[in-house]
C-alpha cells in the first residue's frame, strides 16, 4: 500500500460504484438509460440530455495510450518516491471516445511506477490492472502490452 497519497472519496453517490467496482476487479464508465450517452469520470447528470438515469457499463480492460507524461518533479510531494512515473490517457478498446486517466503500473500489486518512460509511446497497448492504496480503494491503473499481447518485460519486474 502507498500511505502518503491522498486518497479519492470512495462513498460519494455518483461515483461510490465506481470504486467499489473497482475493489472488485472491474472498471466502470457511466452510460445514460435515457440517450444512451457513456461518460467517464462519473457525474450526476448526463451532459448530452441532462437525464439523471444514469447506470453502468463494464470495459474489457483493453486500451490504447492516447497521451502521456512523466511528472518531473512531481506536483505533490506524496508522489515524489515513484518518479519517475508515467501517468497515461487511454481510450478503452470496447468504448471509442472515452479517455481514462491512469498511471502506468507493473502486474497487479507490484504498484505504480517501475516503468521506463522511454519505451512509452502513444498509440501503444495498455492493459488494466488495480493498484491497492488502502483497504476501500482499488485504483485502475495500465500496464504496457508487448505485440503479442503479454505484459511488458518493463511492466513485470
Amino acid at each position: 500500500m502507498i500511505e502518503t497519497i491522498p486518497l479519492p472519496v470512495t462513498d460519494d453517490p455518483v461515483d461510490r460504484a465506481f470504486w467499489q467496482a473497482c475493489l472488485e476487479g472491474r472498471l466502470l464508465v457511466q452510460r445514460c438509460g435515457d440517450c444512451g450517452h457513456v461518460q467517464h469520470p462519473p457525474r450526476a447528470m448526463c451532459p448530452v440530455c441532462r437525464s439523471m438515469e444514469l447506470g453502468w457499463s463494464e470495459c474489457v480492460g483493453t486500451g490504447t495510450i492516447w497521451s502521456f507524461t512523466v511528472p518531473r518533479p512531481p506536483l505533490l510531494p506524496a508522489f515524489a518516491g515513484l518518479v519517475p512515473y508515467v501517468v497515461v490517457i487511454v481510450e478503452p478498446d470496447d468504448f471509442p471516445g472515452i479517455r481514462i486517466v491512469g498511471a502506468l503500473a507493473g502486474i497487479e500489486g507490484n504498484g505504480i511506477g517501475g516503468i521506463d518512460p522511454e519505451t512509452i509511446a502513444i498509440g501503444g497497448p495498455v492493459r488494466l490492472t488495480f493498484v491497492s492504496l488502502a483497504d476501500d480503494v482499488a485504483l485502475p491503473c495500465w500496464a504496457p502490452v508487448a505485440a503479442d499481447g503479454s505484459l511488458e518485460k518493463d511492466a513485470q519486474q
